[in-house]
């Protein structure tokens, strides 16, 4: 066995714990992209959009984002994020980190927008703010999907890194060494 391989190792307690977290909030946040939706059945935007309803996006994409670069800094605080596999996971970690902090405020946007419609405006005008809330909501919903997306490879990474560790025995699964052999009686007969 290699030591410096060896010592290369993300501990796999902390592997599977990690791509646990990646996995639960990757799935939040393909769910949101998923479920936000500003459109309705006929694919136009309604004629009054819910403020509450997208205010709500922003709100909830800040919280997933939060997870996101909470996850990012944690991991960027430990010894193996600096070792190869780690390195390549942080970088992940990184971008997704960018993608889920630039979601938010374009669904902040959106719902910004959407406050204007109640004032009268000429149709042109309309237009133009229901095509910038459409733009605004689907870059969020793709900064969500990118975001995803990272986690996803920080994952992949992490479990092919994995693999590796069958190589190498934990200490949980080394043999004890055996006992030593009783002592010779000292006594006399």
């Amino acid at each position: 066995m290699n030591p410096d391989v060896q010592r290369e190792l993300i501990p796999r307690d902390d592997t599977l714990h990690l791509i646990a977290a990646l996995d639960d909030i990757k799935a939040k946040l393909l769910a949101a992209a998923q479920q936000w939706q500003l459109l309705d059945g006929t694919g136009h935007v309604p004629a009054a959009p819910s403020y509450v309803e997208l205010i709500q996006h922003a709100a909830d994409a800040q919280a997933l984002s939060r997870s996101v670069v909470q996850l990012t800094a944690d991991f960027a605080r430990t010894d193996h994020s600096t070792n190869r596999v780690g390195s390549t996971v942080l970088a992940h970690l990184a971008t997704a980190a960018t993608m889920s902090s630039l979601a938010a405020p374009h669904f902040a946007e959106t719902a910004e927008t959407a406050l204007s419609l109640r004032r009268p405006s000429g149709p042109t005008d309309r237009q133009n703010q229901e095509n910038r809330m459409v733009i605004d909501h689907a870059t969020a919903r793709a900064y969500l999907r990118r975001t995803s997306e990272s986690l996803r490879d920080a994952a992949k990474e992490l479990s092919n890194h994995l693999d590796i560790h069958r190589f190498f025995p934990t200490p949980a699964h080394r043999k004890s060494p055996a006992p030593p052999p009783p002592k010779p009686s000292t006594r006399h007969r």
